[in-house]
């Protein structure tokens, strides 16, 4: 690993240094809280115990307390149901059992829990709509639900709905080499097409975190982003067609892998980002781009963020099209990472510095590569926007690299309570917001500040010891007001689910609001898809 300094001396050698051959690289349970809304949770235990179906659902912890109700309209399931079930999926495929039953009614960061008795696991489209059609029936609410790593309440019941597992459905359709497209089933792994696709030659698009448990139908229901957007490009740009399935167990086959298709309405991109509240997604077609031989990661210091935006600049300019990946952190998240996480390294160990970029390109010529990025570095680090930095010189250097990066979110979780974020804001303006909340929360929690700076992606996060109402009074609404008035989005990558969906107007207008709940109102007249989620609970109701 060569390391290099913004000195006087070392700026001197720097080209020479530069010049030496670079490796191409390839490619919870949650500690129980205590929490200030506990006793919350002993009032819905209570409603239960008394039996009453309208029990009130307090949600908290990620934002402002709201009470949702349980639609009346929805029935109650009952032995009749069960047997249905089980006569269509067989008795393996039909779980009532509590163990778990508690895991998929709990999200990952053990922050929403919904009372679902019920978890069937399809394992073809005719089933999921077989499903669909009965559930309509009988106007039992569904909750559509993949690998269960979502972050706003939007992959588990709010109450009783049946849920509606797609993990079984995890096969490759096919695959075609000429055109790079691959047709799969939803429950795919995101990690496990990555793998399938790295030994044809080819990449997924889309890369996460959360890869080796989230999958690709529940990626594309919430339009997820990811590490590489600013490359690639959005899932409504990558997904060339989809099958889905609709409340009344109609199937849409949208299933096109065509580059052009200009009849109609696209309708697919109805789906892509509705998080199941209008169908649930069975099957996908997406274009894959072919895998590139070199492959280089430099992590890097700033001394502020405004040396971070000119840096982005200079990338997009200086590195163009070999540009895959360009991600900050604040060094309140380099902190977190390097105390909550065993095996992480700081890769510029003599001091901390306010800002760290981890860039990454990818390229099919090394020494043009190569060329590119060390004019970038060295212009960059004489123009004073690099303070320190290193280049990754095999696989698992870059793998280490992004290790500190990706484990933001798990030292986040470990580090205590935490307020989560998922904001688009224009690139000037992101780290103000991070700034403001500093101030204003003072010492009752730490503000971190990290993501995807290439597309205006900032993941704000408030930690805390633990779950306190002060902190939330002291974030909400503000951040939500901070990001309308510079006209940004409360929710880049994440969605709404149910901690945002009361919130949708901070980024649409009612008109818009309104048309959105006439298409569901169409496709899902019974309402029976998701309820409580994505739109406001007056309009869900």
């Amino acid at each position: 690993m060569e390391k290099w300094r913004a000195t006087s001396n070392l700026r001197r050698s720097l080209k020479s240094i530069l010049n030496r051959q670079l490796s191409s690289v390839s490619e919870f349970r949650y500690l129980n809280e205590k929490r200030s809304c506990q006793s919350s949770f002993n009032l819905i235990r209570d409603c239960k115990s008394l039996g009453q179906v309208n029990a009130i659902q307090h949600r908290c912890f990620s934002s402002a307390s709201t009470l949702v109700q349980r639609n009346p309209s929805f029935s109650t399931l009952n032995s009749d149901d069960i047997s249905y079930f089980k006569g269509l999926l067989g008795e393996k495929s039909v779980i009532q059992d509590e163990d778990r039953l508690e895991t998929v009614n709990t999200d990952w960061m053990h922050k929403y829990k919904g009372s679902s008795k019920l978890l069937l696991l399809p394992r073809s489209t005719e089933e999921v709509a077989q499903i669909l059609r009965y559930c309509n029936s009988r106007c039992l609410a569904v909750v559509p639900q993949g690998g269960n790593t979502g972050l706003v309440g939007g992959s588990v019941p709010v109450f009783d709905e049946v849920i509606v597992n797609i993990s079984s459905m995890n096969n490759i359709i096919s695959f075609d080499k000429v055109s790079g497209i691959l047709v799969c089933e939803a429950g795919c792994i995101l990690e496990n097409l990555i793998s399938f696709l790295d030994n044809q030659g080819f990449i997924m698009p889309l890369d996460l975190g959360a890869k080796g448990s989230c999958q690709i139908g529940g990626n594309v229901s919430t339009n997820a982003g990811g590490l590489r957007l600013v490359r690639y490009g959005s899932l409504h740009g990558n997904v060339l067609g989809l099958e889905a399935v609709l409340a009344n167990g109609d199937v849409l086959d949208m299933l096109g892998t065509l580059r052009k298709d200009n009849t109609g309405y696209d309708l697919k991109h109805l789906f892509i980002g509705s998080e199941g509240s209008l169908g649930i997604v069975t099957k996908v077609s997406i274009l894959t781009p072919p895998k590139l031989s070199s492959v280089n990661i430099a992590f890097l210091a700033c001394n502020d963020y405004s040396s971070c935006q000119k840096l982005l600049m200079e990338a997009k300019r200086k590195l163009g099209e070999i540009l895959s990946a360009f991600e900050f952190l604040d060094t309140e998240a380099m902190n977190l990472v390097l105390h909550q996480l065993d095996g992480v390294r700081n890769p510029l160990p003599a001091s901390m510095h306010n800002f760290y970029i981890l860039i990454e390109t990818t390229g099919s010529d090394e020494s043009y590569n190569r060329e590119k990025l060390e004019a970038f570095l060295l212009s960059s680090m004489e123009g004073g926007l690099i303070s320190d930095g290193v280049l990754a010189q095999d696989i698992n250097q870059a793998s280490s690299f992004w290790r500190i990066r990706e484990g933001v979110p798990e030292a986040l979780m470990k580090a205590g309570a935490v307020y989560k974020y998922d904001l688009s804001l224009p690139v000037e303006k992101m780290y103000d917001l991070v700034d403001d909340m500093r101030i204003r929360l003072g010492d009752l929690a730490k503000v971190v500040g990290y993501g995807h700076l290439g597309d205006g992606n900032l993941h704000l996060n408030v930690s805390a010891p633990e779950y306190d109402d002060k902190i939330l009074e002291q974030i909400e609404p503000y951040v939500y007001e901070w990001t309308s008035k510079h006209r940004g989005s409360i929710s880049a990558e994440h969605g709404l689910g149910l901690m945002k969906a009361n919130k949708i107007y901070y980024s649409k207008s009612a008109e818009t609001v309104q048309t959105m709940a006439s298409i569901k109102k169409l496709l899902d007249p019974n309402g029976i898809l998701n309820p409580y989620k994505v739109l406001p609970h007056l309009l869900n109701s």
